[in-house]
């Protein structure tokens, strides 16, 4: 499912028209986007959420060149579902 697939099904169920939805859409994902990037994590009750982990510092290896190289420490975002959501995908069949 696509962001526009997302903005059609909210118009259609909404009935708003699709431009208002795509704004409204695009200014929860700048939400998100803007808490993550401050290091504040956003939790949608019933949905899930987006955390920011923080991986440790490691040494990898090339293998191409069969050298050693080191990653630092780094943040990434993560998305973490909420139980029920997690208990109603495993409903699938």
């Amino acid at each position: 499912m696509t962001k526009a697939d997302i903005v059609s099904e909210i118009a259609k169920s909404t009935g708003l028209e699709k431009v208002v939805v795509l704004n409204v859409v695009e200014a929860f994902m700048d939400s998100v986007k803007d808490a993550m990037e401050k290091g504040n994590n956003v939790y949608l009750r019933g949905f899930g959420s987006f955390v920011v982990k923080e991986r440790a510092e490691k040494a990898a290896r090339n293998i191409s060149k069969n050298t050693t190289i080191h990653i630092p420490a780094h943040k990434i975002p993560a998305f973490k579902p909420a139980k029920c959501f997690v208990e109603e995908v495993k409903k699938i069949k």
